[in-house]
């Protein structure tokens, strides 16, 4: 199993990837009928979750029903819990959800139904999306949500700094988001080198054919730079340490940022 999926991700464009895998994972899911792991996203049980791993397979990744990964997990378990989107605010805020990963969209489609105009998604080329633009480049007006949510795009963008700025630009004054990265806690900074552009040396070394770069401890202080303040969670440390292993949650920090009014 390790081994095919390893092969998929690998080889089927992403945009068809991201067709196929709603129906074709759940029916491999059915392998793994059990009760070992628990999906907080969308409840369900299984014996354990599927490996998933672009190099190297990372056991309980996936669950085979929805398709969250162990950050979407964690996240969705923040969102619920600490955010106004799970804590009945009055309005739900206006959202830009960039690069949906679908198990969240699922779910944020169904929290926004009777809004739906105040949930948009976003993507360069997913076929998922309601609009399509460069994270770069968003066509979009100065101050036009309240909450963004963009994981795992910075590392995949020629010009992190650029993105960054369009997120801040056009999130409203007092707004606040989810941006988050692989960061490699044991580098001070981030790695990168555009010089690397094979496929096969970019997988070697950034981990993924198509990232850039390598984020470290600074990565906190890039998201600064775009003039967001950054508050970082350990939220896994929430649980005990039998929900962490029910969950299947990670070992990695939550960056959540805010707009300031001024």
């Amino acid at each position: 199993m390790k081994r095919l999926i390893k092969l998929i991700l690998n080889t089927i464009p992403r945009p068809l990837l991201q067709r196929i895998a709603g129906w074709a994972v759940p029916i491999v899911g059915l392998l793994y009928v059990g009760k070992g792991k628990e999906c907080p996203v969308c409840g369900c049980r299984r014996r354990k979750f599927l490996p998933y791993g672009y190099v190297s397979q990372r056991e309980n990744a996936l669950c085979p029903n929805c398709l969250a990964l162990e950050r979407h997990r964690l996240l969705w378990l923040w969102l619920l819990r600490e955010s106004d989107l799970g804590r009945g605010a009055m309005a739900l805020p206006r959202l830009l959800h960039i690069a949906p990963e679908v198990a969240l969209m699922r779910k944020l489609r169904k929290m926004y139904a009777r809004e739906a105009e105040r949930y948009v998604t976003a993507d360069l080329e997913s076929p998922l999306a309601d609009i399509h633009f460069d994270v770069q480049q968003i066509p979009l007006a100065d101050g036009s949500f309240d909450t963004i949510i963009c994981n795992h795009i910075l590392e995949h963008v020629e010009d992190d700094g650029k993105a960054l700025r369009e997120l801040f630009r056009v999130m409203k004054p007092n707004g606040w988001g989810v941006i988050l990265s692989p960061v490699d806690e044991s580098r001070a900074t981030t790695f990168e080198d555009d010089s690397i552009t094979d496929p096969d040396e970019r997988t070697r070394i950034f981990g993924q054919y198509d990232h850039r770069r390598i984020y470290g401890r600074d990565y906190a202080a890039r998201l600064e730079a775009a003039g967001f303040e950054v508050a970082v969670i350990d939220y896994r440390e929430a649980f005990t340490a039998k929900e962490q292993a029910l969950y299947a949650l990670p070992d990695e920090k939550l960056y959540i940022v805010h707009k300031p009014l001024y």
